[in-house]
């Protein structure tokens, strides 16, 4: 996708650079932001446009609002202290705005 539309640029909270945190915690249900990803802190590296919260479709809810989805990036020795590769190996993870808070 090329752009983004102005709505979507002015629902978007967070720009590319910005140091995020993913909330750390642990709704019942259909959850789309991956358990382990929670509680650590990564630099957002673009956004990807706004879409129908899945977490909202996955209940028939047809009528979801749109939300801001980010790609984030997290150093993999932050998300797995046990990591042996090299330090600077990342791995890049979509998240959806109402997952993220400022770092």
């Amino acid at each position: 996708r090329g752009s983004l539309l102005v709505d979507e640029q002015s629902a978007a909270r967070f720009k590319p650079g910005d140091r995020v945190v993913v909330r750390h915690s642990y709704p019942i249900g259909h959850v789309r932001t991956p358990h382990y990803i929670r509680g650590c802190v990564g630099e957002i590296e673009r956004i990807c446009g706004s879409f129908r919260n899945p977490e909202e479709l996955a209940y028939a809810r047809a009528d979801a609002p749109r939300v801001p989805l980010y790609r984030v990036r997290f150093a993999q020795n932050t998300v797995w202290p046990d990591y042996q590769g090299k330090i600077q190996d990342t791995v890049d993870i979509e998240i959806y705005q109402h997952w993220l808070e400022p770092a």
